[in-house]
């Protein structure tokens, strides 16, 4: 088990606990092809819903070098892959309780965001820390208090609910934006860093856009205003 936790993370728990409560020349110039950018690992629905493509990642992740993991590296991939299989459980869990479907189409996506952490821990070796538990269940204690509390204060009412979703997402931006000050030399785990935050983005436009609709308000508490803004007032990322 992790000993350490990202800061947000361990804000986040203390909080929700306390709410729970051209020139001239003739001479022809020779240009090489231009390089094409690699296909993209996530496909983006109509509603912002942000998946990542299992053959895609796994080609390109074939394609690179392969890292070595200082401990913060490890602790922080162990770290993500519980902290996406959070997000996906609480908003099952909201699903069912609710019956909105952002939450059960955005709990697809974060399925597909668990199973990206997944593939580089088994790249690197490292013990996957969800192993057989259920939905709901977590190796890492602090986690497994933070789903038990989100659960909890998302069920008082769908816009109570919306805000656990918000919540989650600008969570997830704040610790992986941590994370990736942390990497030494991984392309690899850039690449899946960097599409998780692409869908943290998107799911958090989602779900203010749900927020505004029901007549809410949300003040973000993990990330800064300015950049709470900058997401949820631009459009949709895309591939």
């Amino acid at each position: 088990m992790m000993e350490k936790l990202g800061i947000s993370l361990l804000f986040a728990i203390a909080m929700l606990l306390t709410a729970c409560g051209g020139g001239g020349s003739s001479t022809p110039v020779v240009t090489s092809p231009a390089a094409t950018d690699p296909d993209p690992v996530v496909t983006v629905d109509a509603d912002g819903n942000t998946s990542f493509d299992s053959t895609t990642l796994a080609a390109q992740l074939d394609a690179m070098a392969l890292g070595e993991l200082n401990q913060e590296e490890t602790d922080g991939l162990l770290l993500m892959r519980e902290e996406e299989k959070l997000a996906r459980d609480v908003y099952l869990a909201l699903y069912d309780i609710h019956g909105l479907n952002i939450f059960n189409n955005i709990s697809s996506s974060e399925q597909t965001h668990t199973d990206a952490v997944l593939a580089l821990l088994q790249r690197y070796s490292l013990t996957d820390p969800v192993g057989e538990n259920a939905t709901g269940v977590f190796a890492n204690v602090d986690l497994q208090q933070l789903h038990d509390a989100l659960v909890a204060q998302g069920t008082n009412s769908l816009l109570d609910a919306l805000y656990v979703g918000a919540e989650i997402e600008e969570l997830d931006i704040a610790d992986i934006e941590n994370l990736k000050l942390q990497l030494v030399d991984n392309d690899d785990i850039a690449l899946v860093y960097d599409n998780l935050l692409k869908g943290s983005r998107n799911h958090l436009r989602s779900f203010y856009r749900q927020i505004e609709s029901n007549g809410g308000t949300y003040t973000p508490t993990h990330i800064t205003q300015a950049q709470f803004d900058d997401i949820v007032n631009s459009d949709m990322e895309r591939g």
